[in-house]
């Protein structure tokens, strides 16, 4: 081999060395941002941006700091609830929990911040909308904590009640996500907007009870009441099959009276359709994280698809 030929194959293998080197160094920063984009809440952040454009679409709202506000709120409220269930949370998501015992001041530090934020945005949309931004922190500590001071009687956390903790959330989420928008906007209710505190009660009830299919274990150890537990993994597919059903009648109501366009009401179809399709796997996938995932990720295929109808 002569000299030159001896020299392009060192040059060769130490272009290949920095070439891995560079993707080992791009593969491990990639899973550390997927890690803290999933464990840390801020990806919920982002999907409640999005319902929030979708809530704004369906009403005719124009743009104001709502989505900005309910951003900052999900992932303050979500950061917060994991770092209380840290202990819980070594059984049923280990990696989560390891997560969170790693950064767990700087995930408080920027729960803090980040509901301090959205608190002071909320004060631009008046009194009303600081109420409903405050809603969902308020709920959390009475669906979390032993709020009840001792009286000699035991109160369950509402975290403890059967389907009262997944309609507390529930409830807490669709109220913020109608009711913000339309402060912002100086706006009063409609029957419109009733539609969609229902149509969002509904998929958040199927959002919240689905994660505890795969949460049985924690659940049980803390005395947490879930359908999956009470109900068994078959019959919470049908109790969420009910659901959906109720969804899909909803939006067909609301079509029928020209609440909502047929159009709009189609695009939220496509999402409870999207939505029985995944609950159709709850008990015949292991991957109950993967599967959350994906129902949370409903939203963004409805509002992908209400934008296309909207918009084009």
């Amino acid at each position: 081999m002569t000299h030159e030929s001896s020299q392009q194959t060192v040059d060769t293998e130490r272009t290949a060395a920095w070439w891995e080197r560079v993707v080992d160094r791009m593969t491990v920063y990639g899973e550390r941002a997927g890690d803290a984009l999933m464990y840390s809440s801020a990806y919920l952040a982002v999907i409640a941006a999005v319902e929030l454009a979708i809530v704004m679409m369906l009403l005719g709202i124009e743009a104001n700091p709502a989505p900005v506000v309910v951003a900052f709120v999900t992932f303050a409220v979500y950061a917060y609830d994991r770092l209380v269930d840290v202990d819980a949370d070594e059984v049923s998501n280990p990696r989560q929990a390891a997560f969170i015992r790693r950064h767990r001041d700087v995930l408080y530090l920027m729960a803090s911040v980040c509901y301090g934020l959205a608190v002071a945005l909320s004060v631009l949309g008046g009194p009303y909308a600081l109420a409903i931004t405050l809603l969902p922190g308020m709920f959390g500590v009475l669906y979390a904590s032993d709020w009840v001071p001792d009286v000699g009687v035991r109160f369950a956390r509402f975290k403890d009640v059967l389907v009262v903790n997944t309609a507390v959330v529930a409830f807490a989420w669709a109220v913020t996500l109608t009711f913000l928008p339309l402060a912002f906007a100086g706006r009063v209710s409609t029957p419109a907007a009733a539609v969609v505190f229902c149509y969002f009660f509904l998929r958040s009830f199927v959002d919240t009870e689905l994660p505890n299919v795969g949460d049985t274990e924690s659940d049980r150890a803390s005395d947490v009441s879930t359908l999956p537990l009470v109900l068994g993994v078959r019959g919470t597919r049908y109790a969420l099959y009910g659901v959906d059903l109720l969804s899909l009648v909803l939006v067909a109501y609301a079509a029928g009276t020209g609440l909502l366009p047929s159009a709009v009401a189609a695009a939220l179809g496509v999402g409870v359709a999207y939505s029985s399709l995944l609950v159709s796997r709850i008990g015949r996938m292991d991957d109950y994280e993967l599967l959350t995932l994906a129902s949370e990720c409903e939203y963004l295929l409805v509002g992908g698809t209400l934008a296309t109808v909207v918009f084009v």
